[in-house]
C-alpha cells in the first residue's frame, strides 16, 4: 500500500507532518510517501529516526494555505502538495491521500479531481466523535461539508457512516442515531420527518437506525453513528471542543487555588490525565470525506506528530477493508428501497 501525505498542509508542516511519518515508518510494512517541498522535507527527514525503506518524497514546488480560495486554488495550484498528491492517488500511484491542509481545498479538491461514487449527490465529511459516558467513539456525519441536505442526503450520510464504522473502527452494527429536536417520529421539519421514514426502511438493508436523537444525549454514546446536516454537525462538534476546553480550564484553576486544592490535585492527578486523553484529538485519527471515488482524510489543522501517526494508522483499513466498494454496493440498495418507497406512495 502507498499512503500519500500531503506534506505542506497544515499549521505545523512539515516538521509535525515528516515526524509522525517518521515515527509510523517503524510500525507499519506499507510505504509512505510525503509529497511537498523536497528540500524542506528532507531537511525534517534527517533530523528524526525513521526507516528508510518505507518513506519517499515526491516534491511539489507550491503551498495551498489556509486563507486560499479551495477551487480557485485547486484550479491553479496544480504543482501543489495537495493537488499533486490527489492526482497521484487518481492514477494509481497512491491507495490513499492524508492532509491537514485546507478543509474547503481537500473537499473541493476530492470532488473535482477524484469524483464521486456513483449515486452520491453530496460527499460527506465524517469526524470521529469521542463519548464522555461509556468511553470510545462514533462518527458525527456530516461535521460541516454541507450546510443543507435533503432525506435522500441524509440516508447517504448514515449509510457511508455505518459502514465505515464496521470496516475501520471495528463495531459490528453500529447504532445510527437521526439528530432532532425531539425523539418523537414526528419531531422536526419536511426533511427530518422524511428522512426519518428512509432510515426505518433502511434497516431492510442492515442499518441500525435506532431512531431521533437529541443534542444532549449525543456525548453519552446513544449512536455510533450520528447523522445531522453539516450546519447542525458543525455545531455539535465546536461546541463540544469548546465545552471540552472550558471544563478543563475551569478545573486547572480550581485545583491550582489554594494548598488544599493542590494536594487534591495531586491525589487526583490520574483521573485528570485519564479525563484530559478523552478529550486528545490526536489520538482519535482522521476525519473521512465519505462518498469520494477514493480514500481521502482530512486530519487536523494543528495536527502534530502523534496526530499524524494515529491519522495514518486508523486510516489503513480503509483501504485494506474496501471501504469504498463496501459503499458503492450500498448506495445501490439503499437507492433502489427509496425508490420503491416513493414508488408505493405514489400508487
Amino acid at each position: 500500500m502507498r499512503i500519500i501525505l500531503d506534506g505542506m498542509g497544515g499549521d505545523h508542516a512539515p516538521a509535525e507532518i515528516v515526524k509522525g511519518a517518521a515515527i509510523t515508518s517503524k510500525l507499519i510494512g506499507h510505504e509512505i510517501v510525503i509529497v511537498g517541498d523536497e528540500e524542506a522535507i528532507r531537511r525534517e527527514l534527517d533530523t528524526v529516526d525513521h526507516n528508510s525503506q518505507n518513506i519517499s518524497i515526491v516534491h511539489a514546488s507550491e503551498v495551498i494555505t489556509f486563507d486560499d480560495s479551495p477551487v480557485k486554488a485547486i484550479r491553479q495550484k496544480k504543482d501543489s502538495s495537495l493537488v499533486k498528491g490527489l492526482m497521484m492517488v487518481k492514477e494509481g500511484e497512491g491507495d490513499m491521500i492524508i492532509s491537514a491542509g485546507n478543509s474547503g481545498a481537500i473537499m473541493t479538491g476530492g470532488l473535482l479531481l477524484l469524483g464521486r461514487i456513483e449515486g452520491i449527490e453530496r460527499p460527506a465529511l465524517g469526524s470521529v466523535y469521542p463519548f464522555m459516558e461509556k468511553g470510545g467513539a462514533g462518527l458525527l456525519i456530516d461535521a460541516g461539508a454541507n450546510s443543507e441536505c435533503k432525506p435522500h442526503n441524509l440516508l447517504h450520510f448514515a449509510t457511508m457512516g455505518s459502514i465505515y464504522m464496521e470496516k475501520v473502527l471495528g463495531l459490528q452494527s453500529p447504532k445510527v442515531g437521526l439528530v432532532n429536536m425531539g425523539t418523537e417520529p414526528s419531531k422536526g421539519g419536511k426533511v427530518l420527518k422524511e428522512t426519518y421514514v428512509l432510515l426505518e426502511e433502511s434497516r431492510k438493508e442492515g442499518i441500525n437506525f435506532i431512531g431521533n436523537i437529541e443534542g444532549r444525549t449525543v456525548p453519552t454514546g446513544i449512536a455510533d453513528v450520528i447523522v445531522c446536516d453539516g450546519m447542525t454537525g458543525n455545531i455539535i462538534l465546536k461546541l463540544t471542543e469548546g465545552l471540552a476546553l472550558t471544563i478543563m480550564d475551569l478545573l486547572k484553576q480550581k485545583f491550582t487555588d489554594g494548598a488544599v486544592a493542590k494536594i487534591g490535585a495531586g491525589l487526583l492527578y490520574g483521573k485528570m490525565k485519564e479525563l484530559k486523553e478523552l478529550f486528545d484529538y490526536t489520538e482519535y485519527g482522521g476525519a473521512p470525506i465519505l462518498g469520494i471515488k477514493h480514500p481521502v482524510i482530512k486530519i487536523h489543522g494543528s495536527s502534530n506528530a502523534n496526530a499524524v501517526r494515529s491519522g495514518i494508522m486508523k486510516a489503513i483499513p480503509f483501504v485494506e477493508n474496501e471501504v469504498i466498494a463496501t459503499i458503492t454496493e450500498a448506495i445501490k440498495k439503499v437507492d433502489s428501497l427509496e425508490e420503491s418507497l416513493h414508488g408505493e406512495a405514489s400508487s
